[in-house]
């Protein structure tokens, strides 16, 4: 009968966390990385970290099991957060020219709701993003010219 080629390797993460468990029986978060182990078969960089800090309190735990968990985490992808957008400079010839279209165009008809809007938009941003310029230009074709 043949084994599997996983069958002779030795299973680390399994052994390090029962040494945790039995080091300390009421400790939850092992508990809980020994169930998730034996539910998934594995756990995240992060879960193996936190292991592996509890392992390190353990004076009892081999020096080879803590390196090879070690070396697991360090083979492990790291996800990190992309950083948030940094948003687009203002271009301040766009925003006046856009700023005397509405004035422009208010000085004519000082209730247009549309135009109105443009300008609350205009002072909460510095600028219109391109469908409301391009709606400003088409009104201000029509109304002024």
């Amino acid at each position: 009968m043949k084994r599997p080629a996983n069958a002779k390797r030795i299973d680390v993460i399994d052994k390090v966390l029962e040494a945790c468990y039995r080091h300390n029986k009421d400790g939850l978060f092992v508990m809980s990385l020994m169930h998730q182990y034996e539910e998934r078969g594995s756990l995240s960089r992060k879960q193996l970290e936190g292991l592996l800090h509890k392992a390190r309190k353990i004076e009892e735990m081999p020096i080879g099991w803590i390196a090879a968990v070690e070396a697991i985490i360090k083979r492990m992808p790291v996800r990190e957060k992309s950083a948030i957008p940094v948003q687009q400079e203002v271009n301040d010839e766009t925003g006046k020219n856009q700023e005397k279209l509405i004035q422009d165009i208010l000085s004519l008809y000082p209730a247009h709701r549309q135009v109105l809007i443009f300008k609350q938009q205009l002072a909460v941003k510095k600028e219109l993003d391109a469908a409301s310029y391009s709606s400003l230009q088409r009104l201000h074709k029509k109304l002024v010219n």
